[in-house]
Order: C-alpha cells, then structure tokens, then sequence
C-alpha cells in the first residue's frame, strides 16, 4: 500500500472517530442519552464527502494555508446544513439526532478545529517526510529544464534529481546555470511548452543530476527512496531495453512511476501545454465524449441553480444597482460580446464596475490590480464577485453553464487564437460562471496569466464531472467570502 493511500486510509478512520466523540460529547453535554452510533451515519457521509470535495483527503494538499483553512469550514458548514436537511426534512421525527438542534450545532463546532488539527499535523510530518523523498525525472535538455521551471511555478519544495542514461546520448541533463537554455522540445508529437523560463526569462539553476542507472541501482539497494519518477512523454521509447526493464521492476515494487503529462494531472490538476496538438481532443479518456448525457443533466442543474439564484439574489441585485447608479449615476448593466461554446458569440451581462467610456478610451484590455477605471462600488462588487450574478440570466438563455471555463471577450479571443495555437479547444463546453481556472488561478492579466488559465481549463474539458463541480462550488463559496476577484 502506497503512503499516500495510508494516509487517506488514516485521515477517513480518524473523520469517523472524530464525528462519533464529537456527537456523544455533544449529547452527554446537552444531558441526552449516549452513545449514538447509527444515527451518525449522515453527518458522517456528509462531512467525509465535503472534505473529499475540497482534496482534504490528501497531503499533496497545503492543509496549513490559510486557504485551506477556510475551505475546510466551507466544508464543514454545508456538511451542517445537508445534515441538518436530511435529518429534518427526509427522516422520522424518532431519528436519533433530532431531539436536539444544539446537539448537532456543537459537534459540528466540535469537528471542525478537530479534524483540521489531525490534517495539520499529518501534512506537516508527510512534508518533512517528502524532504529526504526525491522526485525523479528522466528527459531530454529541454524538458529538464521546462519541468524544473514548471516545479519552481508551482512551489514544489522537495528535492528534485534530473537523471540521464549513459547509454543514450538523448537523456541528458541541463546545461550549468548561466548558460543559455536549449531549445524547447519540437518532436511531431509535443509543442514548445511556454514554461522553460520564468517571467522574468531568467534560467534556473540546475539540479542534482546522475546516470540513470546509478539511481537505479540506489532505489534497488535501498539507499535511496523516490517520491515519485516521472518519465519525460517520448523518454520511455529512447531508453535501453536494460534499464526499462529495471524502472518496470521499481514500479512493480513500489516506486511511483509516472509520465509528465500524467505528473500534471495528478500533481497539479493542470493540463501541459507542451504535449497539446490538434489531436488532443481525440484522445481516450475524455468525459466530454464518454458521458453525453451528463450535458443534459448538468442543463438541468444548471436551469434550477439559475432559477433559484436569480430568486434569491434578487434584493441583493437591487442593493447593488442602488449602489451603481448613486456611485456615478451611470447605466446599472454592462454588456459585451463574448465567446461561447463552438465559437458562438453572445452578449452577457454583469453589473458594471468600471465608469463609462466609449471603446477607443478605454485603455488596456486587462483590468488591473488598481485600474483606475473601476468605481468605488465596483472594486467591492469585483472583490466579492457580485457583479457577474446577471450571468444567471445568460445560464437561463443557455449562452452558459453555471460552471465551465471563463468567457472572454470576442476581441480578445481573436488575439488569443493567433498566439495561443489550440486555444479554441477551451470552447468545446459552454463557458461558465464559475470554473476550475477561476478557483486555481488569479485574474489574469497578460498572456503569460492566460496560457497558465488555459492549463486548468483543459483539465476541466477532460475531466470533467459533478465531483468536480461540486469542488469548484466550494472553492468559489471561499474565494467570494474571502475576496479574490479583481
């Protein structure tokens, strides 16, 4: 069993624990009959399956964020209200828990610094652990150096070793620090990834590097445990027969051996630009065209969520157009023309944040972190993104999904088709409200902040399901409760 398998085992079995003293607690407190155990069973099921949502099942995640933090009681508080539905609503007024509201409210006060407690804990022991792991990579030039750039990206903070094999010339490792970086990977199967330099085009310094079988020979012998190989995407085809037979034997007893492409996914729930072709829609494994009815379903969320938000929202929309209108006096909607699924254009609505300008005025085509052309009322309305509740009517007319990939503007996409080469594939799903960019990624501002969006985008497009929905509503609860938007 793999330690991270452990560790998920581990952080289930101490959530059920958890749940159980903090619910007999709660009732011995209150003076009621003690222990429970099956009329647990909900408030279990609901608390386990809303971490899971939020990966608090893994130490990949960075459980000592204040991010994660705050994810962890969003978590909480809809395990709390689906609890408190199912049990009030759905099960007899005999059902065990339902003598007491108080109850339920105090173990889930309870629960909550608990189970977080345990996961601080085990992530800061899984990280010092991962110190003295390596991860392994086996590529060419480039690739070494784009996947140290993409590793210094994404803060990974644990020993990296580029390894080469002495049998073939094209497994190397990267070139001193200082000297110019080689050129970018152009086999007929890969594109030149964007990310072999930093922003700032400054080169990265060189890791660790030995021969392949050298490393090899230490993972066999004990000497050395790697967290995890990752096989540059063509380096399995170059590598001599010997020493693939010996990567198969590691893997076999228990090294972690992955590709690249595959590391992003898993790692990083991202999608490489660098192996992205016009095949790549083609490829197995994509939900889009292994689950078709999923669209008509997720349609009909979509029209019920929309329908009731715009419900709800309603008075708070007022509010909002009272503060547009006596901010500046201005129109309360703005509309623009965006791209939407298979390349539609369609006009969408948004609470206008920034003052009126006519088109040739308006200056650069990214808002900035303090562009002065957003008013007083709409750096709030950004802020908490309350200016994209019209969006709703657009999820009603079918122009969007309540979660998807952002919509851009119709001039802006043009620029990104010529610069972005498969950028389009981002519109093979309707764009929506929310998505798994917006939750991963800031605003983005530049092309370099599209090109790292899209990455998350084309992870959505694959993967996508309502797990995942339901995660990026739980992280979109965070970001507008803690004020992300721009």
């Amino acid at each position: 069993m793999t330690p991270l398998r452990k560790t998920t085992l581990a952080l289930l079995a101490l959530d059920i624990l958890a749940v159980f003293l903090c619910f007999n607690a709660a009732l011995v407190f209150r003076g009621l009959d003690a222990p429970l155990v099956t009329s647990l069973i909900w408030p279990a099921l609901f608390s386990i399956a809303a971490l899971y949502l939020i990966d608090g099942y893994t130490t990949r995640t960075d459980m000592l964020s204040v991010d994660y933090t705050s994810q962890h009681l969003i978590a909480l508080l809809a395990a709390l209200l689906g609890t408190l539905l199912t049990l009030y609503v759905f099960q007899p007024v005999a059902y065990g828990l339902t003598s007491s509201r108080g109850v339920i409210f105090f173990a889930f006060a309870a629960l909550a610094p608990l189970s977080l407690s345990y996961r601080r804990i085990g992530y800061a022991r899984a990280r010092a652990f991962r110190q003295s792991h390596p991860i392994i990579f086996i590529g060419t030039h480039a690739s070494t150096h784009a996947f140290q750039a993409e590793c210094d990206q994404a803060g990974v903070s644990q020993p990296l070793l580029f390894a080469r094999s002495d049998d073939n010339s094209e497994v190397t490792s990267p070139q001193p620090t200082g000297t110019t970086p080689p050129p970018k990977e152009t086999s007929k199967d890969a594109r030149p990834t964007p990310l072999a330099q930093n922003s700032q085009g400054e080169d990265f310094a060189s890791p660790p590097t030995e021969p392949l079988e050298a490393l090899l020979r230490k993972i066999e012998t004990g000497q050395l445990t790697a967290h995890a190989i990752v096989l540059c995407d063509d380096t399995q085809h170059r590598l001599p027969d010997a020493l693939s037979q010996r990567l198969a034997q590691a893997y076999f007893d228990g090294t972690p051996i992955t590709t690249r492409e595959r590391f992003h996914q898993a790692y990083w729930r991202k999608v490489g630009l660098y192996r992205l072709d016009h095949h790549w829609p083609f490829q197995d494994g994509f939900a889009i065209a292994r689950v078709p009815v999923f669209e008509h379903i997720k349609r009909l969320s979509d029209i019920l969520l929309a329908s009731l938000g715009l419900l709800l929202s309603l008075p708070l929309m007022a509010l909002c157009a009272l503060g547009i209108w006596l901010d500046d006096r201005g129109p309360i909607l703005f509309t623009q023309t965006r791209i939407g699924e298979n390349r539609r254009p369609f006009k969408l609505y948004k609470l206008r944040t920034m003052r009126c300008r006519p088109a040739e005025q308006s200056g650069d085509k990214y808002t900035q972190a303090s562009d002065p052309r957003i008013t007083r009322i709409g750096r709030f309305l950004r802020t908490s993104r309350l200016d994209e509740l019209p969006q709703l009517l657009n999820v009603l007319l079918g122009d969007m999904s309540m979660i998807g990939p952002r919509a851009e503007w119709d001039e802006l996409v043009r620029h990104y088709e010529t610069a972005i080469p498969c950028y389009h594939f981002r519109h093979l799903l309707k764009p929506g409200i929310t998505g798994w960019a917006q939750v991963n990624y800031p605003y983005g501002a530049n092309l370099q902040d599209t090109l790292r969006k899209l990455e998350y985008d084309l992870y959505y497009i694959r993967h996508f399901s309502f797990r995942l929905d339901a995660a990026i509503i739980l992280k979109t609860i965070h970001i507008m409760l803690f004020g992300r938007g721009r």
